[in-house]
């Protein structure tokens, strides 16, 4: 049965428009109010992946999506089986918005541009009238604690109030703790907020010449830490990124703020080899090739540059050939090739994408619906809540996902 509720979505992202349409759609009869308190809608949608929008990743089951969350997985679980990558891409379609997917495995609208997801998301928005409001926020939400409707009272950023039966909060990630504090006067846990998916920067890189060159696998590991990620790997001008460096920043979020950002890594350039295989490898190439010069010939399909950056690195001559390669060199050579060490002072964010590990305490949330168990009638979704995914489309998933399910419950509960 249709209730003639007003509900309204705070925060005019990917997740709040999500969940404004599905609310809507789901019951047409309710007044959906949507507030953005900045004059823009969707901005994130509209810079992410370089311009093209990457709204998910081509992995179909839940069991392994859930494993590309470094916090969040586990508690994603239900929903992604209510509504995952296969829902986000079928409801995509229906839209009338095709995606294909590149061989990473990310997922792109068809014209290779983020206007289309925004402008899908603003038709779909308008047809299943949501009223959208933008440079209006909500600066206090107050529940009115009676049996009576509406049951919540917001306090908006150009003096009124207005008056909800349900609230979707969606206002996204924020990289300060002040950020959350209007929801800790809820009685609300909030774990604190670091910063995730971030570049690494090496002031004393001896690679920073190298700038632009990268390598389609290397392992990563941060020195004293059970923390270690394997990927295409990017030197620039500052230090390190590529998909190798972001992971690793994601998974230990925690730890590597611990650390204030100063901690050493050590990158491993040939992760197919073991120390053994590497030994016997080399030591069999010095066999074949004694005339060889070690410089000129690079190794391991490593780029022509690099090797010879690292050639340089243990000290050995240009001129120098295998045969005449002296074994502490060579070892000196193996250990750079496995275990290259590397100081790490400080970060840059990820161009102008930023995620945020934490939020919302998860354990304060109904997974089945994204409503808070201490404060009934008040949804999450988005980053505003303790969840964040590795880089591939796997945070969109995540705001389509919860915002799906909050917008589907808001209108049936």
């Amino acid at each position: 049965m249709l209730k003639t509720e007003t509900i309204v979505v705070v925060g005019g992202g990917a997740a709040g428009f999500f969940g404004a349409i599905a609310c809507a759609e789901n019951n047409p009869a309710a007044k959906v109010i949507l507030l953005e308190k900045t004059n823009k809608l969707l901005a994130k949608v509209r810079i992410s992946g370089g311009g093209r929008c990457n709204v998910t990743h081509h992995c179909f089951n839940p069991n392994q999506f859930i494993q590309f969350y470094p916090r969040g997985g586990k508690f994603l679980k239900a929903a992604f089986k209510e509504f995952g990558a296969t829902e986000t891409v079928a409801w995509f379609q229906k839209h009338g918005v095709c995606l294909h997917t590149e061989a990473d495995g990310r997922m792109f609208p068809d014209t290779n541009d983020s206007a289309t997801i925004v402008n899908c998301l603003l038709r779909a928005a308008n047809q299943a009238r949501v009223k959208v409001e933008t440079s209006l926020g909500a600066e206090k939400i107050i529940p009115l604690n009676t049996n009576l409707q509406p049951e919540f009272e917001l306090q908006l950023s150009n003096g009124n109030t207005l008056l909800a039966h349900k609230v979707l909060i969606t206002s996204g990630g924020a990289p300060k703790s002040e950020n959350y504090q209007w929801l800790r006067y809820l009685g609300l846990t909030i774990q604190e907020p670091v910063p995730s998916l971030f570049t690494f920067n090496v002031p004393t890189s001896p690679l920073k010449e190298l700038a632009g060159v990268s390598v389609p696998k290397a392992r990563v590991k941060i020195a004293g830490q059970n923390l270690e990620n394997e990927g295409p790997l990017l030197i620039t001008h500052w230090g390190f990124s590529g998909p190798a460096v972001l992971k690793l920043s994601a998974w230990g979020a925690r730890i590597l703020q611990q650390l204030q950002y100063h901690f050493t890594i050590l990158i491993n350039w040939v992760p197919e080899h073991t120390e053994e295989t590497l030994r016997t490898f080399l030591l069999r190439y010095r066999h074949e090739f004694p005339r060889r010069t070690v410089a000129a010939h690079p190794l391991f399909n490593l780029p022509h540059r690099l090797w010879k950056a690292l050639i340089q690195l243990v000290q050995i001559n240009e001129q120098v050939k295998w045969a005449e390669l002296p074994a502490k060199n060579q070892n000196k050579l193996l250990e750079y090739l496995l275990r290259a060490p590397f100081a790490v002072q400080g970060k840059t964010t990820f161009k102008e994408e930023f995620v945020t590990c934490g939020g919302l305490d998860l354990s304060e949330m109904d997974a089945k619906t994204m409503q808070s168990k201490k404060i009934p009638g008040l949804f999450f979704a988005g980053e505003v809540l303790d969840v964040d995914g590795v880089t591939g489309g796997f945070n969109f998933q995540a705001a389509w996902t919860t915002a799906y399910v909050a917008g589907k419950a808001m209108a049936n509960l």
